[in-house]
C-alpha cells in the first residue's frame, strides 16, 4: 500500500522519539499491521514500548501448524507473523477480550477477519469515546450499507459478519467515533444510521 513503511518519517516529522513510546497496542498480524514493528535493522521499532497483543491472535499465529492450514496464498502471512512475534516476545504483554489494556482502553472481540482479531474503545474523560475497529469494517462502500455481506479478506465469514453487526450497533448506539485502517480520508469519522443499515461520515 502507498502509505505503508511512513510511521517512521510520520513520527519525526511530529517530533516524537521512538524510544520515548511506552505502549504499542495492535489489533491483528496480518502484515500491514504488524510486520513494521521491526525496523530497518531488524530491531524492535519502539525499543521502549510494551507491546500489548491480543492473547488469542499470538496463539493463533505463533502455532507452527497455522502456516500449513492457510494455503499458498497466505503462507507468507503466517511465516512473517511467527517471525515477528519472536523477536517480540521479550517486550510483549498479553491479554484476553473485554480487558483494560491500558486505563480507558477497553479491548473489543471483533474476531473474524482472524481469530483473535481485537478493536479498541478508548473512552474519553468527558464521556467521549472513540473505537478503533482495525479490518473488522473495512470498506466503506460495502461494510456499512450492507454489513451482512461476507468480505473475501475475513477468514471467518459468518463471524466477520456477526462482528461487523455488532460494531456497527454500538458505534451508532453510543455514538463513538471511529478510526478504520482501510476507510477514506484518514479512517477517522462516526457511523450513522440509514434506515435498516449503515453509512460512514468522514471527518465528522
Amino acid at each position: 500500500m502507498p502509505t505503508a513503511g511512513k510511521l517512521g518519517d510520520a513520527l519525526a516529522e511530529a517530533g516524537i522519539d521512538a524510544e520515548t513510546i511506552t505502549d504499542v497496542i495492535f489489533t491483528h498480524a496480518h502484515p500491514d499491521h504488524l510486520w513494521g514493528i521491526v525496523d530497518d535493522f531488524d530491531e524492535i521499532a519502539f525499543p521502549s514500548a510494551q507491546l500489548h497483543f491480543p492473547r488469542a491472535e499470538w496463539d493463533y499465529w505463533y502455532d507452527e501448524n497455522t502456516a500449513e492450514s492457510l494455503g499458498d496464498a497466505r503462507k507468507t502471512f503466517a511465516v512473517g507473523a511467527r517471525n515477528r512475534l519472536e523477536m517480540m516476545e521479550e517486550q510483549v504483554s498479553l491479554f484476553d477480550a473485554g480487558a483494560e489494556v491500558l486505563p480507558g482502553v477497553e479491548a473489543v472481540d471483533s474476531r473474524g477477519h482472524t481469530p483473535g482479531h481485537t478493536s479498541y474503545v478508548i473512552h474519553g474523560g468527558n464521556g467521549d469515546g472513540v473505537m478503533v475497529v482495525g479490518d473488522a469494517i473495512s470498506n466503506a462502500a460495502v461494510s456499512f450499507a450492507r454489513p451482512q455481506w461476507p468480505t473475501g479478506s475475513d477468514q471467518d465469514k459468518q463471524q466477520g459478519i456477526k462482528t461487523r453487526v455488532a460494531l456497527l450497533d454500538r458505534l451508532a448506539t453510543d455514538k463513538l467515533a471511529i478510526v478504520g485502517y482501510h476507510l477514506p480520508d484518514g479512517g477517522m469519522g462516526r457511523v450513522e444510521r440509514d434506515g435498516t443499515a449503515y453509512r460512514f461520515a468522514s471527518g465528522s
